[in-house]
């Protein structure tokens, strides 16, 4: 697949705003399974200043100084990206969980042993019984890890609502799992606290879904959003990533923008100003499939 991607943020403060500064996570990463054609991100009014860099994670990361007083600041992110079918794990040839778990509390995770770092509690997930019990009931003994996982998926897709009204960023992982409500970023975050309970190794990613208008329907400009899901590490496969939103496991309708802990290490956008404190936000997405004149897709392996 090929898609023509545009991501607009757009500030109207309510007071000027004097001087600020924001790190940009909006350009996709490059894997075997999407290549980035071409990116571009613009800034209306333009920055003073701008620097790119690769954070800690592979992420692209921009950062941008504004020193002229402005009272609206819009961000365009637009670009071209190549989406390859991902090769497919079957659910029951993967190891038990048990295994890939001892596997990888002895540190015995081989050429990926980054994924390590996956294991443990960060700013927005802590670990707990709460979250061990309620993956307990997927993850049987002797169960294969994605077989288990892909359970664990479809039971948060339905026994969760999806509810913009009932959480923010701050609502804390204990209270979704008691309301059974929230949204994609609630759904992921929860999955992974899940996982990382049972002592398995699981990142956050960030990115884009198409949205499909239902038949006889015509898509509305801006109707995409930005999206959140997980990814497991199988010892043997690598990394899998599972959606609980949609309850399905990424293909040519999902594309990567950046990795990391949870959702603290991939803000699309993070800053700080001088001036009005009150704002209000806007943010239209746009995922438009194109023709591709060039190479026919082809199956790629997972990343």
């Amino acid at each position: 697949m090929l898609y023509r991607l545009s991501h607009v943020t757009s500030y109207e403060y309510y007071e000027p705003v004097s001087i600020s500064h924001h790190a940009l996570r909006l350009q996709p990463r490059q894997f075997s399974f999407q290549e980035c054609r071409a990116h571009q991100i613009t800034l209306d009014p333009a920055p003073s200043s701008e620097h790119f860099f690769t954070d800690y994670h592979g992420n692209h990361v921009a950062t941008v100084t504004i020193e002229s007083a402005h009272r609206q600041l819009t961000i365009r992110s637009a670009g071209v990206m190549e989406i390859f079918p991902r090769q497919r794990v079957q659910p029951l040839e993967t190891p038990a969980w048990e295994q890939v778990r001892d596997l990888s509390r002895g540190g015995q995770l081989g050429a990926a042993l980054e994924a390590s770092e996956f294991l443990f509690d960060s700013h927005y997930i802590r670990t707990g019984d709460d979250f061990a019990d309620y993956a307990k009931t997927s993850f049987t003994k002797g169960r294969p890890i994605l077989d288990a996982a892909l359970e664990l998926t479809a039971r948060i897709y339905k026994e969760f609502t999806f509810d913009p009204k009932v959480t923010t960023i701050a609502t804390p992982l204990g209270e979704v799992l008691q309301k059974r409500r929230g949204v994609c970023q609630d759904f992921a975050h929860l999955q992974i606290a899940c996982l990382r309970s049972l002592g398995l190794a699981a990142r956050y990613v960030s990115g884009y879904i198409e949205t499909i208008p239902p038949p006889g329907k015509s898509k509305l400009a801006g109707a995409d959003a930005s999206h959140a899901w997980v990814s497991i590490f199988c010892h043997g496969y690598g990394w899998i990533d599972l959606d609980p939103t949609n309850n399905l496991i990424p293909s040519t309708q999902h594309i990567t923008v950046a990795l990391g802990r949870d959702y603290a290490d991939v803000s699309p956008v993070r800053g700080v100003i001088v001036g009005s404190g009150e704002h209000e936000l806007k943010v239209a997405v746009d995922m438009e499939p194109i023709a591709d004149d060039a190479r026919p897709s082809e199956s790629r392996p997972s990343q």
